[in-house]
């Protein structure tokens, strides 16, 4: 049955991917602990180039590693995340960090050194990513990139850290009653959420979540719904075998096309990339030689993703891709804790004195649960794909062609920007079905 992204999506567009945070507080001595754009924020005036281009390299790496991590814990499953969502959400709560909380969460996420030259990137690629679809004007593409922040009225936030929110993320504080009415606060946040996601992610925050020590509450959206620019045609699709990982084989539809693609061959890996109209973002498909799909996923980082796209060159080609739709959900925890996020997590170490002035209110915050959950559909005329995170603080076919790529088993996939390289999503497709 063909997918229903078309018929779900709506006119004025959600978010395919969103971040949350949520914090909450703990004394010193606790044992326990239609998506609009980014308002307000334009090009980053003094924005530096090489910042942005650091900030997206480290922004892949870190992207590379946790899905890496995660296939670990579940070698079996198909897996998505979204790197540019973490990457701006966790950057919202890196600004309020301090001391080795910071230097920790900056070498975990790899991001660059200088901070403001960070904030200034991020800046930089919402204003790019949000200026995206005026470039597409043959077809459906629509891409976007939002911030929210939630906190209670009253509490001591620093200026500064409010201000940067705002002038770098566009995000203004709006008052939430976390201890009052938890559950409006829940519903609202969730709702946010929802909206930007296409009702894709509809509770994030399960039952429970905010209680009287929630004390804010971070959200990111990027959103992309887009036609390929070359669109396969329905017609040419066919229920042929694809090879899981453990040899089995299975039905499912595979589409067709032949054209000319950015396509390379290295090492007996094929790459293509399938761009979306506009030709601003696509999808790189990534086929690991036959038999090498978990030494190729486990080797692969940054600088050999980069060496392989370098080989990219226009070719004609047939590509023979399956049609797919699956979600996924998981805890971050364990796994940023594995790529040395430690110190967020613990009520004792943890400094975010740069949210709050900590020594005035006696209480500490630290990040508590980290979860991340993820859609994708990819069908004859595009894609969609819908990712939410939430962070909880506490205190306490063959013609006559230059190649044929059959993507009859296990792959990899990235969606990027293709101007920056931003990554907005990266998953890997082990089942189809």
């Amino acid at each position: 049955m063909k997918l229903s992204r078309r018929r779900l999506a709506t006119a004025s567009g959600a978010a395919l991917a969103s971040g949350a945070l949520w914090w909450r507080f703990g004394r010193d001595d606790a044992s326990s602990s239609s998506v609009e754009p980014v308002p307000g924020v334009g090009a980053a005036t003094d924005h530096d180039g090489d910042a942005l281009e650091r900030a997206v390299e480290g922004n892949v790496e870190f992207g590379l590693a946790l899905l890496n991590r995660l296939a670990d814990a579940d070698p079996d499953e198909n897996l998505l995340v979204s790197p540019a969502s973490v990457g701006f959400a966790l950057g919202m709560a890196d600004a309020g960090a301090r001391g080795e909380t910071a230097e920790e969460l900056a070498e975990a996420l790899r991001f660059p050194d200088d901070r403001e030259a960070l904030r200034s990137a991020h800046q930089q690629l919402q204003y790019e990513l949000n200026e995206r679809a005026d470039a597409a004007t043959d077809g459906e593409f629509e891409l976007a990139v939002a911030n929210g922040v939630w906190g209670l009225e009253g509490y001591p936030y620093r200026e500064s850290y409010l201000e940067t929110l705002e002038d770098h993320y566009g995000a203004e504080l709006r008052t939430a009653e976390f201890g009052a009415d938890p559950e409006g606060a829940r519903e609202e946040i969730n709702g946010w959420v929802a909206e930007r996601t296409n009702e894709r992610i509809d509770e994030l925050f399960p039952d429970g979540s905010f209680d009287g020590q929630t004390r804010l509450v971070l959200a990111n959206a990027v959103y992309l719904l887009a036609d390929w620019h070359h669109q396969f045609e329905e017609s040419d699709t066919r229920t042929e075998e694809f090879t899981l990982l453990d040899g089995e084989t299975v039905e499912v539809p595979l589409m067709r096309q032949t054209e000319t693609f950015p396509y390379a061959e290295v090492d007996g890996h094929q790459l293509v990339e399938l761009p979306y109209v506009g030709e601003g973002v696509g999808m790189l498909v990534v086929l690991p030689s036959e038999d090498e799909f978990e030494r190729f996923e486990d080797e692969l980082d940054a600088e050999a993703l980069a060496t392989l796209t370098a080989a990219l060159e226009d070719r004609e080609g047939e590509v023979v891709l399956p049609r797919f739709e699956f979600d996924a959900g998981f805890d971050l925890t364990d796994a940023l804790a594995e790529l040395g996020i430690e110190r967020a997590f613990d009520p004792d170490r943890a400094n975010f004195d740069g949210m709050v002035p900590l020594e005035e209110i006696d209480e500490n915050l630290f990040v508590d649960d980290v979860r991340h959950e993820t859609y994708v559909a990819v069908d004859e005329e595009g894609t969609e794909a819908a990712a939410a995170t939430g962070v909880e603080m506490e205190a306490d076919s063959a013609p006559a062609v230059d190649f044929r790529m059959v993507v009859d088993r296990p792959f990899l996939f990235l969606i990027r920007d293709r101007e920056t390289g931003a990554t907005l999503f990266l998953g890997r497709v082990v089942d189809p079905r």
